[in-house]
């Protein structure tokens, strides 16, 4: 079968963040990736910063470049258009490949509301053609692990389960200038729906979907201050509008792996985890036994926690004895960099035509949802 090919939004030669470089780049160009994608646009802020990336991350020339979503939707040479920019403008840089038609992978989050994510969920069926969002955390190796060694009936049916982590930001009171919109919520992009987003997309896509969602949420932080990424100097002090402790209270409803009205409880709060102890601690309660995720190196089990230990362990009830669980990437996933290796196995599946478990547009706008009922009480205030 021919390449799939694919326009890239976002690759910028000047981006303050380079997640379409660092995530999306290394499997496209990877041998394994030119079997089943080929790259043939770019579509940037303006033609001149498009032909600016090509030369930078030496693509073909043939490439074509672009700085406008509707001309890149207009080309009927494009098969799958990729979205990796700022939150804010998924939207406007989608909805035309949407609406044409065209295969369309966004980030996460799909959109900065409830609202536009609805809108590029309904161009999307309208134009017919599949989606893709970027909850590549569901194919991180531990996640998968869990997943088995619950389906495996290694703990019996899920009586509760408790997910303590911290991250969103590397630091708790201190962000790069560059993220500043990262303090207010109508951008979209920020610790709740990142942070936050990821994991809870993760916890249920292992335990099922929560129900009698219930929250509470704190500013504890709110004066952020703004550091120079060169100088590291703080450079500026702003008032952020974003909770940066998170709890949220949820049920399951009865499934293969869990009883009916088993309780979830999470809790997230931005910056560094207490000196010592893991960013993710993730225990999961059952009627044979329970099993324990840590992560020692960060919450963020879909991108970088992985510069240390990320631990399972299996307590079994009747020995009384602790198993540690052994979990590895696959070996072409070893190839690429750490944060590439989960959003490489999305495009391989997306490719093979596998829809089961794809996170899609319409996952996306529920988990939207979701966390907008997070949020209500604090839309309230």
């Amino acid at each position: 079968m021919a390449p799939i090919r694919t326009a890239i939004v976002g690759l910028s030669a000047s981006a303050i963040t380079s997640w379409a470089s660092a995530a999306h780049l290394p499997y496209l160009l990877s041998a394994r990736g030119r079997e089943k994608y080929q790259i043939v646009a770019l579509c940037n802020s303006s033609v001149e910063a498009a032909k600016r990336a090509i030369e930078l991350f030496k693509l073909p020339p043939e490439t074509k470049a672009y700085g406008d979503p509707q001309a890149l939707a207009d080309d009927k040479d494009v098969e799958l258009v990729v979205v990796s920019t700022r939150v804010d403008v998924h939207y406007s840089t989608a909805l035309p490949s949407a609406k044409a038609g065209k295969k369309v992978f966004v980030e996460w989050p799909l959109a900065h509301d409830v609202a536009h994510a609805k809108e590029l969920v309904d161009a999307a069926r309208a134009g017919g053609g599949r989606t893709l969002v970027g909850h590549q955390g569901r194919e991180a190796p531990p996640i998968l692990k869990l997943r088995q060694l619950l389906e495996q009936g290694s703990i019996g049916k899920v009586l509760s389960s408790e997910i303590r982590a911290t991250g969103g930001t590397n630091d708790r009171e201190t962000l790069l200038s560059g993220l500043k919109y990262f303090t207010d919520r109508s951008v979209g992009g920020n610790i709740v729906t990142i942070g936050v987003g990821h994991l809870f997309d993760q916890v249920q896509y292992i335990l099922g979907d929560l129900q009698n969602i219930q929250s509470h949420l704190q500013l504890q932080r709110p004066n952020v201050l703004l550091r120079d990424p060169s100088t590291k100097e703080v450079v500026e002090t702003v008032k952020s509008n974003v909770p940066d402790l998170v709890i949220i209270n949820g049920t399951l409803a009865a499934s293969q792996i869990a009883a009916d009205g088993a309780n979830v409880l999470f809790r997230f709060r931005r910056g560094q985890q207490f000196l010592g102890e893991p960013a993710l601690s993730w225990s999961i309660n059952g009627e044979k036994g329970e099993i324990r995720l840590q992560a020692f190196g960060g919450s963020s089990l879909h991108a970088n926690s992985y510069n240390a230990p990320v631990t399972i362990e299996v307590h079994d009830f009747a020995s009384d004895k602790l198993e540690q669980v052994d979990w590895n990437w696959q070996g072409w996933q070893e190839e690429l960099p750490v944060v590439a290796r989960s959003v490489g196995v999305l495009y391989e599946k997306f490719a093979d035509g596998v829809f089961e478990g794809a996170p899609t547009f319409e996952t996306a706008l529920f988990r939207h949802e979701q966390l907008g009922t997070v949020l209500a009480g604090w839309d309230e205030k």
